[in-house]
């Protein structure tokens, strides 16, 4: 259903409206006052509210208004909802509190609410919001104490009061709303409505997000995301990054707020932009809807003094941008325009006395450099410096380029004027240079992620959707024998039917049968423990490596034995398995997969080895994946810049490694009962790939 109701309706009802001082009640009714349409207040104790005729229900109103808002106790609310819904009502806002964010008490009353609501197909938004306006159509519905601007920017908020705070920030940074929505505890309309809503209002041109969590249905909100993304820029806050801001939000909306890294991998692949202040939140709303996005990360900067040049230089190789390397026509023209005392490289230093012409030539040389993709301009108020005229410079080249043009204009009164021009032509201006440059490797940020956005949805567009019979019937004979933990050699049987190549490994139950599978696959051998109960072999003294004959096979198998025994029991012990020493060098990787409570699937990748709890060099993945996304996938991690080859080592076979994690990532996708399932180590090498060890936890 369209959440058309809930931002251009023509009637109201308000449900507990009221002229008691400092109520809810009366603030809401006072804020509907600039409303153009019909408001009914509701209230079964009155006759008139502010001489304006009051009705004791919703049964009894002259028309079924489009939007019922709730401000009466919670105990209360499941009732109202039920006669709006009976009555016609399609869109209920719930401004009470007392729900699930209380206990069980209120989670049982919020589950009634929802139970009315969904068997009238009614709407709502809340419980436990501030409410929502439309500034474009004089819509408060909401206790705010002051009222929106018009603008092109849809805010969402899970808190009400920061809704508030942004409103008074908003008021004094000129910062304009098409919407502005209090989302509260998110029973019935998310994220992911909402964000559809705003992909298709024509006066949002970007979206940003205060959350505390993704809400019951993350899928939903990806998909969403996922959809709208790529038209109009998506900029999300999520607080939660540290346990004990997690704790706090929870509390706070009542909902999980889950694991921040599988979020952070999810927006990326959603085409999301996380930022980490509120400030980046609108400041990035406007950047994305108003500039070109650079096609690198090279930017260039001019600059009127040498020190600002400097700090925008660190902000910006701190955040993994580069400072562009002029070419040397664009030197030689640089020369003949600037004085000869100039920087002579980049940050080009045009000097303290240029005028606009002079700072405008340089703009113009830079831009056109194609090492350049994107250009900060630079200004502090020197006594020789006319700040607006060159501004008005600025903003005419900011036209012409083709590439992101950002600006900081240092000082207070002087540069008023001239910040002014470059706002007004969409020239995102700072107050200091480290936050221009910050901006820039924000942007191309979001260039990535769109990237990632796209191929995400090629990924989804030629997913077959099918698991593997042959998969679904190991895991279901594991289940019949009451177990969830595979052993090593089902473990690996199960990635051969899934296309992983493995080391080829035999089991032995007995100390002959192990030497004989030596013998067999050739010596020198690794033995590994055998065992239905323990997954960390090495820990117990469950793994031998380079055995070079039968001896030493049997002296391993004794080993093992008599470690496992006296450590867990005779029971852990079931036999060895026996595989072929791989020799060849190469690196050691790791390759896992786990189910997250609100995303499903989610993959990791790393450097692996018996130290991967130490080094934590890893990277997290959602599927379904391509090609293309398995290799920026890998790239995100340290271990990338050894698998292409270092010290002389050969690089890796890369194809080999991007097709392994697309059936990785197939295999967990589709096979929902693969709960964990860990590669460590998966062997890297220029010849190939192979899984040299595994551990598979499934469920019933």
């Amino acid at each position: 259903m369209s959440l058309e109701a809930f931002f251009q309706p023509r009637s109201i009802a308000l449900i507990g409206a009221t002229e008691r001082e400092g109520s809810v009640g009366r603030a809401i009714w006072e804020n509907l006052r600039g409303f153009g349409g019909t408001v009914f207040p509701v209230n079964g104790k009155h006759a008139e509210v502010f001489g304006v005729k009051a009705f004791p229900s919703i049964a009894v109103l002259p028309e079924v208004p489009d939007l019922v808002i709730v401000v009466t106790p919670a105990p209360t609310v499941p009732q109202i909802v039920e006669e709006a819904g009976a009555a016609g009502v399609k869109a209920v806002i719930v401004i009470s509190a007392g729900f699930k964010e209380v206990g069980a008490e209120g989670a049982e009353l919020e589950k009634r609410v929802l139970e009315a609501a969904k068997r009238h197909g009614v709407r709502l938004i809340g419980p436990n919001c501030l409410g929502l306006m439309n500034p474009h159509a004089g819509l408060n519905a909401s206790f705010a104490s002051s009222v929106a601007r018009p603008g092109r920017v849809a805010f969402l908020s899970q808190s009400g009061a920061l809704c508030t705070a942004i409103l008074d920030w908003s008021h004094d940074q000129h910062v304009g709303f098409s919407a502005f929505v209090s989302t509260g505890a998110m029973a019935d309309v998310g994220w992911a409505e909402l964000i559809r809503h705003f992909g298709d209002d024509p006066r949002t041109e970007s979206i940003v997000i205060y959350m505390e969590s993704v809400g019951g249905d993350a899928a939903a909100f990806l998909a969403a995301a996922r959809a709208v993304a790529a038209q109009k820029p998506i900029v999300v806050i999520k607080v939660g990054r540290t346990a004990e801001a997690s704790k706090a939000a929870a509390s706070h909306t009542g909902a999980m707020t889950g694991s921040d890294a599988v979020l952070d991998a999810a927006l990326r692949q959603s085409g999301v932009l996380r930022v980490d202040t509120i400030e980046e939140l609108f400041d990035m709303a406007e950047v994305l809807a108003k500039q070109p996005l650079p096609t690198g990360r090279r930017l260039a900067i001019v600059t009127n003094a040498g020190g600002p040049g400097a700090l925008a230089t660190d902000a910006l190789v701190l955040g993994k941008g580069v400072l562009a390397e002029l070419s040397p026509k664009t030197l030689d023209e640089l020369n003949a325009a600037l004085p000869s005392c100039w920087s002579h490289h980049n940050p080009v230093d045009v000097l303290g006395d240029a005028d606009a012409a002079r700072f405008a030539k340089a703009l113009r040389i830079v831009a056109k450099d194609d090492g350049v993709d994107g250009v900060l301009a630079i200004l502090t108020p020197q006594a020789m410096t006319h700040p607006t005229d060159i501004a008005h410079e600025v903003a005419l080249i900011a036209s012409e380029i083709g590439k992101p043009l950002l600006a900081s204009w240092m000082g207070a009164q002087s540069v008023q004027e001239g910040r002014g021009i470059l706002n007004a032509a969409g020239v995102p201006t700072y107050d200091y240079p480290d936050e221009a440059a910050q901006a820039f490797v924000r942007m191309r940020e979001h260039r990535l992620r769109l990237i990632w956005l796209n191929e995400t949805q090629n990924a989804y567009a030629n997913d077959d959707g099918e698991a593997l019979p042959v998969v679904g019937d190991m895991i279901d004979a594991v289940l019949k024998s009451g177990r969830t933990l595979m052993t090593e050699l089902e473990a690996k049987q199960l990635l051969q039917v899934a296309g992983i190549p493995i080391v080829e490994t035999r089991a032995a139950y007995d100390e002959a049968a192990a030497v004989a599978a030596a013998e067999a696959l050739g010596f020198p051998v690794v033995v590994k423990l055998l065992s239905p109960t323990i997954t960390h072999k090495s820990d117990c003294g469950g793994v031998q490596l380079n055995l070079l004959n039968a001896s030493a096979v049997q002296q391993a198998w004794r080993l093992i034995r008599d470690n496992v025994t006296h450590l867990h029991g005779a029971a852990a012990f079931e036999g060895v398995t026996v595989q072929r020493m791989v020799t060849r060098k190469g690196t050691e990787l790791i390759l896992g997969a786990s189910t997250d409570a609100q995303f499903g699937p989610v993959l990791l990748f790393g450097a692996g080895g018996t130290l991967v709890e130490v080094f934590q060099d890893r990277s997290l993945a959602l599927p379904p994946l391509n090609y293309p996304l398995a290799r920026r996938w890998v790239e995100q991690t340290k271990i990338a810049r050894v698998l292409h080859g270092v010290r002389g080592q050969a690089g890796i076979d890369f194809p080999a490694l991007d097709d392994l994690l697309v059936k990785f990532a197939r295999l967990v996708q589709h096979e929902r009962r693969i709960v964990e399932l860990d590669i460590n180590p998966l062997l890297a090498t220029p010849e190939g790939v192979l899984a040299l060890d595994a551990r598979v936890v499934v469920r019933a």
